[in-house]
């Protein structure tokens, strides 16, 4: 567990800028090639790390990188939205994707399986058990992300369901958009506890913001992460790269730094 850390607002304003904005990675010197890439927010900081890591061998590729929820991206990406790469928080929107024909069947990449932690900026809150953290008279304001499109939302739906809590748990809701806002209802005190990434709590920037544990994945149904080439992306040669990349055991470090268990063989 990581403990509390006065600067907050740094972290605050860290988060709500990379959860809400598209940003660009690009080494110096001229790009010869420009690649767009949909990312989970549970990525934002883990993709930092491997943009740097894909740069060193790609230095002539701008990586354009928004992150925010899965589903959203995925109807954006379904109605033409133009990315190349589609790094999803799990295996449902890939796959409907290539059901309507919208990315690339045999592109489908298993690039690691996400972890849930309950995380509190609240130096008084004991979070050891999920039920009892709910059923708290002073947690007021408990943040899951919306489950009805981000995969991390439906992880932690699924997690209160079998606590017995989610009844209880439902008056007290604060829904983020994605699972990088919820991290900052959080950590700015709007909510007094959530479930959140793994990824995110153990990111620099981060782990001095509060205190989590980890939800057993024994409490919902495995956050299998997959990435895809889209209809745009198959045409673009370093897309395709860069998809290849995510299995290399470079990646593959920088997966398991931030926390994602490796992927199952499909």
């Amino acid at each position: 567990m990581a403990s509390p850390d006065p600067p907050r607002h740094l972290a605050s304003r860290m988060i709500r800028l990379l959860a809400i904005l598209a940003f660009v990675f690009a080494p110096a010197g001229r790009a010869s090639e420009t690649l767009s890439i949909a990312a989970a927010s549970d990525l934002v900081f883990c993709l930092e790390a491997l943009n740097r890591e894909f740069a060193k061998s790609e230095p002539s590729v701008s990586l354009r990188v928004s992150t925010g929820s899965s589903g959203n991206f995925f109807a954006q990406i379904k109605n033409g939205a133009p990315f190349d790469v589609f790094l999803s928080a799990d295996l449902i929107y890939p796959r409907e994707l290539i059901a309507a024909g919208a990315a690339e069947e045999k592109s489908l990449t298993r690039y690691g399986i996400g972890r849930i932690v309950l995380w509190t900026g609240r130096t008084d809150l004991a979070i050891d058990d999920l039920a009892s953290v709910v059923r708290n008279p002073g947690v007021k304001r408990f943040a899951i992300a919306n489950p009805d499109h981000a995969p991390y939302g439906r992880a932690a739906k699924e997690a209160l369901e079998r606590s017995g809590a989610w009844t209880e748990v439902r008056p007290k809701l604060v829904l983020g958009e994605n699972i990088a806002q919820t991290a900052q209802f959080v950590q700015t005190g709007n909510a007094d506890v959530g479930i959140v990434a793994l990824s995110l709590v153990i990111a620099p920037v981060l782990n001095h913001s509060g205190r989590w544990t980890e939800i057993p994945s024994s409490a919902h149904t495995p956050l299998e992460q997959g990435a895809v080439l889209t209809r745009r992306g198959v045409s673009n040669p370093a897309a395709r790269r860069y998809l290849a990349f995510l299995s290399t055991p470079a990646a593959r470090t920088i997966f398991d730094r931030y926390g994602f268990s490796l992927p199952r063989s499909p």
